[in-house]
């Protein structure tokens, strides 16, 4: 081994320990450098060892860091084997240790200089940029590349995306892909949809499609046909055999004096009692329009009907071929009848029970040509010049004298179990995805049905690309979530819908804060309807201002406004559930679509009534765009847009109502007094909740969740807790069915005026009392917590 000089061997070392502290500007690293030296001054001196306590640049507790401590000693004398000195070389060993203690002596006077000159060598170079081992790098500002901040869209910048993206969709396209044959509910067809609704929702990347399964109890046609007779003193003749049919009807076979009775309303018959017809037992016929099918069959039985034919009169179906018929069913109510109150699933042993909506009584549809025949035949009293059509016949109320005819009809229908699927994609919300807005369409129908369900899907499928496209690709932050589902069997009263909201009745109000209807949503060119509840009003009017409608719809949406109907999905979300809905569309002078419900309601006929035809692809883009801004609205905004205010007026312009009957009241002993208080209540309680909104720092996340939830919970809190779901499911008491609504309650206590003999005192105080409770539990509920609440009962 050959022994370099202690200048070399330093020097080596001096190397070493740069190398290692070019690799770092601080002292953390001196452990390992001062390793490094005393290795080399342990070379200066022979390899021989040397004895330290210690080097030690360990943190103290202070925050010094220096301290250094080092103490080198020469090694003791060698000796022999237990203690005996080896006298051979006794004289070369005292001169190798005579040389080498002068230079332990000299290296022990230079190495205090040494090591100090050496820690201030590497004390100075660390300091310095790496000049020999590294490439100098000069760090400009310019050269700090700048963090990109979170893209954050703004309202703004929402309604212009989404109008951008929506501007090149080719929505006829969709309609010609799913709608070219028909697809019943329950049928393969249907199936088929409804899979491929669902592939495309995972193509679209949404962040979770799933389907629900029912199986409900439908009606269709048997395998006899549905006839309709006249019969003549001696004999009888075959008028139609349609090939629409109403479901739900009772399958049986009546006969009887047909009498007209206009579009089948309450005024209606009201008017033939007052002209002495009596209606029971008689075949009443009315044309299609102003009402549902299962309102006009309701009406005919209160008033003692035997049977309910339905013709769609020239006046208001302008356009249908005359010897088409119409499709729809009677169920006064909304889902599987069977199952009132309850959801349809599978494996559930059920009760034998019927919902009170079904007729019970036999109904069918038929065609123009069909109805001018029965016209044609009577013989009694003209109709009222409001009441007469254009079927180019005599409109006569009913026929009299011996030689009268009689109306027969027979139905054939049959109840089949249907399952069905619906079909559910969601885009989660960030911040509170157990809270969301649904949009659904139903996809089922008899015949292509391009309005009734075509241009409803191809809404939903591409409001369902665009907003996905929107989270995904363009930034959007939603706080809530966007629930997409495509319904089946709307067409025998919104079935689908409903099951769902019964499965989950328990649940959904705390968590869906409103529905969008896209059924039916582009008719016609010209004219703009809508049907909602008072709480999406306002949000509706402020989208429908901001954008680019082809026509003027005016100041206010006020007179564009229409009543829910049966037959719409949004009606029972609001009524059964208490979901706020809203369903719009686009159609033509107020008029209905002539071939909704029928098998002519298909591409090339909707195409008729749009020239050029691209406008119908704008209709049912305009649509697309107010149904896509109510939903960002409402995922965007901190507080949800829903007007809780707006039923201040609905409940001030019901109770002023009453105060007509003050004089009946105090006859009875009652007064108003308690009703109105329960309307203060409300109106106070809203005033406090926009005031508790106004002084919230709303992006303080639970506070604004707390405020929120207070919103969810009003119309919710205008369902009657007082009347069972399974008997009266439409428990609202503004827009719901039966003795607990408000219209309920003016109209049985205006019975003590024209009537007394069938007004019930007891059943009006239950009535009174309940309604009072129902409003102060509303107002309960938007004052929050109980020690907020200041009532005195």
């Amino acid at each position: 081994m050959v022994h370099c000089g202690p200048w070399v061997a330093v020097s080596h070392a001096w190397k070493r320990v740069h190398l290692r502290t070019c690799r770092s500007s601080t002292w953390r690293h001196m452990p390992g450098t001062m390793d490094h030296a005393r290795k080399a001054i342990y070379n200066v001196f022979g390899g021989q060892p040397l004895s330290y306590t210690r080097f030690s640049l360990a943190r103290h507790p202070d925050g010094d860091n220096s301290h250094v401590e080092m103490k080198l000693s020469a090694e003791e004398e060698e000796g022999g084997e237990n203690g005996v000195i080896d006298h051979l070389h006794t004289e070369t060993v005292k001169r190798k240790n005579t040389q080498r203690n002068l230079l332990c002596l000299l290296f022990g006077l230079l190495a205090p200089f040494l090591i100090g000159l050496l820690i201030g060598y590497l004390s100075s170079r660390g300091r310095e940029p790496a000049r020999n081992y590294f490439k100098p790098v000069t760090v400009t500002p310019d050269d700090i590349p700048e963090l990109e901040p979170e893209p954050e869209l703004y309202w703004g910048d929402l309604k212009k995306k989404l109008s951008e993206k929506l501007s090149t969709a080719d929505f006829q396209a969709n309609i010609r892909k799913y709608f070219s044959s028909s697809h019943e509910a329950g049928s393969a067809a249907d199936e088929s949809l409804g899979t491929d609704i669902h592939n495309e929702f995972i193509r679209f990347k949404l962040d979770k499609v799933w389907y629900d399964e029912h199986y409900v109890r439908l009606q269709v046609q048997g395998s006899s046909p549905n006839v309709v007779y006249l019969e003549h003193p001696g004999f009888t003749e075959a008028v139609e055999q349609p090939d629409a049919y109403v479901a739900y009807s009772d399958s049986a076979t009546v006969s009887g004096n047909p009498v007209y009775a206009n579009y089948g309303r309450n005024e209606d018959f009201s008017y033939l009692t007052k002209r002495n017809i009596n209606s029971t037992g008689t075949v009443i016929l009315v044309r299609a329009g102003g009402i549902t099918f299962a309102e006009k069959v309701a009406n005919a039985k209160k008033w003692g009907a035997a049977a309910v034919l339905i013709f769609p009169d020239p006046t208001d179906y302008m356009g249908l071929p005359e010897n088409v018929a119409l499709f729809g069913h009677a169920h006064l109510g909304t889902g599987d009848p069977f199952t009132p109150g309850f959801p349809s699933f599978n494996h559930t042993q059920f009760p034998p029970v019927e919902s009170s909506g079904l007729p019970r009584i036999p109904v069918q549809t038929i065609s123009s040509s069909a109805a001018r025949r029965i016209l044609s035949q009577m013989n009694g009293e003209d109709s009222p010049a409001k009441w007469k059509g254009n079927l180019r016949v005599a409109y006569k109320l009913t026929t009299v004298g011996p030689s009268s005819i009689k109306v027969k009809l027979q139905v054939s229908n049959t109840l089949v179990e249907k399952k069905i699927l619906n079909i559910f994609g969601v885009i989660k919300g960030l911040d509170e995805p157990d809270r969301y807005v649904v949009i659904g369409a139903q996809r089922d129908s008899w015949g292509l049905g391009v309005v009734k369900s075509g241009v409803g899907t191809a809404l939903l499928l591409e409001l369902a690309q665009t907003l996905t496209d929107m989270v995904k690709s363009d930034g959007y932050k939603p706080r809530r979530s966007i629930v997409f589902a495509s319904w089946s069997a709307g067409d025998f009263g919104a079935v689908g819908a409903t099951e769902w909201l019964e499965g989950y009745a328990s649940s959904l109000h705390l968590k869906a804060f409103a529905y969008i209807n896209l059924d039916s949503a582009v008719s016609g060119l010209n004219d703009f309807r809508f049907s909602a509840s008072p709480m999406l009003k306002k949000l509706l009017e402020d989208v429908v201002s901001g954008v680019q409608m082809p026509f003027r719809v005016g100041g206010s949406l006020a007179s564009k406004q229409t009543p829910f109907q049966l037959d719409n999905a949004g009606f029972p979300f609001l009524a059964y559930s208490g979901i706020p809905s809203v369903s719009f569309s686009f159609r033509d002078d107020s008029k209905e679509y002539p071939y909704l419900g029928t098998k002519e309601d298909t591409l090339e006929n909707l195409l008729r009534l749009f020239s050029p035809a691209v406008q119908l692809n704008n209709r049912i883009r305009l649509a697309a765009e107010i149904a896509g801004q109510m939903a960002l609205r409402m995922t965007h905004d901190h507080e949800l847009y829903l007007d809780f205010s707006s039923y201040n007026d609905i409940l001030r312009a019901s109770l002023q109502n009453l105060i007509q009957y003050v004089r009946d009241l105090k006859e009875m002993g009652l007064g108003l007094q308690w009703l109105f208080t329960a309307r203060g209540d409300f109106s106070r309680a809203t005033d406090t909740l926009s005031k508790d909104f106004r002084h919230t720092d709303l992006t303080n996340k639970d506070a604004c969740r707390a405020l929120n939830d207070r919103i969810m919970k009003v119309e919710y809190s205008f369902l009657s807790p007082y009347v069972s779901p399974k008997d009266t499911p439409l428990r609202h008491i503004v827009f719901g069915s039966g003795p607990h609504t408000l219209q309920a309650l003016l109209g049985h206590l205006s019975l003590r005026r024209t009537n007394k003999s069938s007004f019930d005192e007891e059943g009006f105080k239950n009535q009174l009392a309940l309604a009072t409770w129902t409003i102060q539990g509303a107002a309960n509920v938007l004052s929050g917590d109980v020690w907020d609440i200041h009532n005195e009962f």
